[in-house]
């Protein structure tokens, strides 16, 4: 048996490597991409595709990561998954999260929001979801966010904010 049969058997095959890295300009096109499938999903929850995710274009994005910082995760070298954020006066503010439809609960959102939380200097972190996005509220305060405002949309619907203490401030 050689060594790199040995590492070889030490792996789970059927779980391919996660390789999280920081976001780049070159990865705009492929960002977008991944954001528009992965929105779909709350576009149909909403019952309209007038969301700002789904009508950013290539250029808006592009801006937006040169103003903002954020991480992508890769398997073999496919984007599979995005979260951008900007720390401001101690808060860390998580942008959008995006996961590639395919992909969706094996724990890649997971794993960018804890990478987002560890690469930050902020005390707390605030994120927000739409109220009808049930998924997403039970995954964020999986991963120990807590409620902090509603604000209401006007159509019946509201935008949850939710806060995480990260480290005593």
């Amino acid at each position: 048996m050689s060594d790199a049969d040995a590492v070889n058997e030490d792996q789970n095959p059927t779980q391919p490597e996660i390789v999280i890295s920081p976001i780049s300009d070159d990865d705009a096109g492929e960002v977008l991409t991944v954001q528009r499938a992965a929105f779909v999903s709350e576009a149909a929850i909403y019952g309209s595709v007038d969301m700002p995710p789904l009508t950013q274009t290539l250029p808006e994005l592009e801006a937006e990561l040169r103003s903002e910082s954020g991480l992508t995760a890769r398997i073999d070298g496919r984007l599979v998954g995005a979260i951008r954020y900007v720390e401001k006066d101690g808060v860390l503010l998580i942008g959008r999260i995006a996961i590639a439809p395919d992909m969706q609960g094996e724990g890649i959102g997971r794993m960018l929001l804890e990478s987002a939380e560890k690469a930050s200097g902020a005390d707390v972190a605030e994120l927000f979801t739409g109220s009808l996005s049930e998924a997403n509220i039970r995954l964020y305060e999986a991963c120990g966010y807590k409620e902090h405002e509603r604000v209401p949309d006007g159509d019946g619907t509201a935008q949850v904010f939710l806060r995480k203490q990260l480290r005593a401030g």
